[in-house]
């Protein structure tokens, strides 16, 4: 469990997105964090595999190799 300490104007925001039907402010609160997280990971896995000498792919490229375009 993790207790945190938000300003209003971002808890207000928070419970006005928990009104919607994603549940809650801890439902809203976890997925925001979720992302966050995955974005951080990405950005990270980027950074290594820049330094590590790693090519920018292009997106057709990348579709290609994932067998998206044939």
């Amino acid at each position: 469990m993790l207790a945190i300490r938000l300003e209003k104007e971002l808890e207000e925001r928070i419970a006005e997105l928990a009104r919607a039907p994603r549940g809650n402010k801890s439902t809203v609160v976890g997925e925001a964090v979720l992302r966050y997280l995955e974005d951080q990971e990405d950005i990270a896995l980027a950074r290594r595999a820049k330094k590590a000498g790693g090519r920018a792919k292009s997106i057709a490229e990348v579709r290609k190799q994932l067998g998206l375009d044939r």
